[in-house]
């Protein structure tokens, strides 16, 4: 599912990008939704929001990382949900490490083209960048509901907590004696 969902993200922003290079010029936006939703071709050295232009080898690496690390990542995913969100992360740092690569205005410096933008207050974006955040949303809700890259669900005491209790012979909020003599969650306590 990761690669599937990573592929996927990755066709359709090399797809609109090359459209949009071709059917867009620079400071001419197409007017979709009055001055709601305009389709404005932008070149950006920088990273999201275009800061720090000028660092784009730097950029490059951080995104190098990230692929290396999601496909390291993938040989132990078991959820569904991670995989999407690993996958659209994957997809979007592709896409935008394509641009930095073979874009001008040279290898590992390509600026990334840039094309969606929703009013004039917020910054121009692409398909690629949508991707990253909601991988990144998707990442912080199934982290925050307990999901983990293995397809377990719900809390996790560290294995040394784990060991340590065991040996102390503390059972938890099942209503088991501590070594204290307490009972439920003030077992662990």
């Amino acid at each position: 599912m990761l690669a599937g969902v990573a592929a996927f993200v990755l066709a359709a922003d090399i797809i609109s990008k090359a459209l949009v290079v071709t059917h867009l010029r620079p400071a001419e936006p197409v007017h979709l939704l009055d001055n709601v939703l305009m389709l404005n071709l932008l070149r950006n050295s920088g990273a999201a929001f275009s800061v720090g232009t000028g660092n784009t080898i730097i950029f490059t690496a951080i995104a190098v990382g990230v692929v290396i690390y999601i496909t390291r990542t993938a040989r132990n995913l078991r959820s569904l949900g991670w995989a999407i969100a690993l996958g659209l992360l994957l997809g979007g740092a592709l896409g935008n490490l394509m641009d930095r690569l073979f874009r001008a205005p040279g290898f590992l410096r390509g600026d990334v083209v840039d094309w969606i933008e929703l009013t004039r207050y917020w910054p121009v974006f692409n398909l690629a960048d949508s991707a990253i955040v909601c991988g990144g949303i998707l990442t912080v809700v199934l982290a925050m509901f307990g999901y983990h890259l293995d397809g377990t669900h719900g809390d996790r005491q560290a294995p040394s907590a784990a060991k340590s209790d065991a040996a102390h012979g503390a059972h938890g909020a099942d209503g088991a004696h501590g070594s204290d003599g307490a009972h439920g969650a003030d077992a662990e306590r």
